[in-house]
């Protein structure tokens, strides 16, 4: 085996998936490899002498290339169907832990608010100027959610829209930015980091919620937010 052989073999050992083959399919295949081929008839003759002690190995080895080969080749199927069906998984990920950073930084800053109000007429125009589109800010403290105020802050390697809420002594911070579609999409809830998250579009906006309320709580206040935004 040359260097190239012995890089591919490495290469291979250390990425393909194995895949157990049946006993039974196995053992055929070892016992036709085994048995010398007739060049007359095209059929394998069991009356001829066994082979010459060089050629086992040599089949043995084939064997073992073929049986990486199919490994290999499987593993790469398995991952090409799963980008095909999760496409957007890593960066959903990624947004994910942007958004945990920024709501931890707020909940060590000193004022986890740029305009400090609970009067969404007043944290509102505060962003014009500030980023180039207008996020809701909406009012709950009908439902016992204060709006504590807002702030502009970076997910994304881009400046959002923050608003910050409380629940009793739970910290929820909204971040909204463009979405770059009008197709809504429901509330997917995760957990990151002992907080909890949930991620929707709608109105070509998209939403990120994280607290560490429990996620039952988290799910009322995306549902009351959800509300406000109907006619």
């Amino acid at each position: 085996m040359d260097e190239h052989d012995e890089e591919l073999s490495a290469l291979i050992k250390a990425k393909a998936r194995r895949y157990e083959a049946p006993a039974e399919l196995r053992n055929r295949i070892m016992e036709n490899l085994a048995q010398p081929q007739s060049a007359a008839s095209g059929v394998f003759d069991a009356k001829k002498p066994a082979p010459a002690s060089g050629r086992r190995p040599a089949l043995e080895s084939w064997a073992r290339w073929f049986s990486l080969g199919f490994a290999f080749a499987g593993g790469i199927a398995v991952s090409v169907a799963v980008m095909i069906l999760h496409p957007s998984t890593g960066e959903q990920d990624q947004l994910a832990q942007a958004v945990v950073a920024s709501h931890v930084r707020s909940l060590l800053a000193t004022h986890p608010v740029d305009v400090e109000s609970s009067d969404k007429h007043t944290v509102k125009p505060w962003f014009t100027g500030k980023l180039d589109y207008a996020p809701p800010v909406k009012d709950l403290a009908a439902d016992g959610i204060s709006l504590v105020g807002g702030r502009v802050d970076y997910v994304g390697q881009r400046p959002v829209a923050a608003m910050v809420y409380r629940i009793r002594n739970h910290t929820i911070n909204l971040f909204v930015w463009p979405s770059g579609t009008d197709n809504p999409k429901d509330p997917q809830f995760m957990v990151r980091q002992g907080f909890n998250l949930a991620h929707w579009r709608a109105g070509e906006m998209q939403f990120w919620a994280i607290s560490d309320v429990n996620v039952g709580e988290l799910q009322t206040f995306v549902r009351i937010l959800a509300r406000t935004d109907a006619p």
